[in-house]
């Protein structure tokens, strides 16, 4: 019994998968609220589902690649369920789960781009041999800088419909955001391949938006 939420785009989507189909799901979109709204989205999941939480076997969540302040909070619950349950996390990145619910939305069954909104005129990326495998490592650019990449591949994602004179295959009837029942499916078939899963640790690509101000001076108490 699969437990799967993810907070590094906008989406906050969690959802329960029991081995052999997904028992409920629930999507919201807010770039603000992920802390919010990650727990309300849980309880309703799993009150859905008809499933209590200690009957969870195991928590999959998305480990970006994402904006620091939504996707530590996804990472930080996972941890904290994952201990209190003594069960395991298994992370998964973020675009893999974008590319399998795009196959499964369309028909997309040859090389694509996902891209998500990396903020600051830039885009979280990977390429795609299907929607099960992932060809390149993620990647933040700037779109221009990745034209000649991308030009002429199919492409889904917010990050693509932003730009859509570099990403010009957009694919509308492909999903723009994050879904945890696409997230839990994949991850049900990997473990019962028995592959391997990322570590529940952030992908960041870029340091955080927040920096500490230049000559910034420590006080310390006398």
């Amino acid at each position: 019994m699969l437990l799967a939420f993810d907070t590094a785009t906008p989406a906050i989507t969690a959802a329960v998968h029991d081995g052999t189909a997904v028992r409920a799901e629930s999507t919201q979109v807010d770039a603000r609220r992920h802390g919010e709204l990650l727990l309300p989205t849980v309880d309703e999941v799993l009150r859905e589902a008809g499933v209590k939480l200690d009957a969870v076997t195991g928590i999959v969540v998305g480990v970006g690649p994402g904006p620091y302040t939504g996707l530590r909070v996804g990472l930080v619950t996972a941890a904290a369920f994952g201990d209190a349950l003594g069960v395991p996390v298994y992370g998964v990145c973020t675009l893999d789960g974008i590319a399998y619910a795009a196959g499964q939305a369309d028909d997309l069954d040859g090389p694509f781009v996902v891209a998500t909104d990396a903020r600051r005129k830039e885009v979280y990326w990977a390429r795609y041999g299907d929607p099960r495998t992932r060809i390149t490592d993620p990647a933040v650019d700037r779109p221009a800088d990745i034209a000649d990449e991308v030009a002429g591949l199919p492409a889904v994602g917010a990050g693509a419909a932003l730009y859509p004179e570099v990403f010009t295959g957009v694919r509308p009837q492909a999903p723009v955001h994050q879904s945890a029942a696409a997230l839990a499916a994949l991850a049900s078939e990997r473990l019962a391949r028995g592959e391997e899963f990322l570590p529940a640790l952030p992908l960041y690509l870029r340091r955080p938006d927040a920096q500490v101000p230049a000559g910034y001076k420590l006080v310390m108490p006398k």
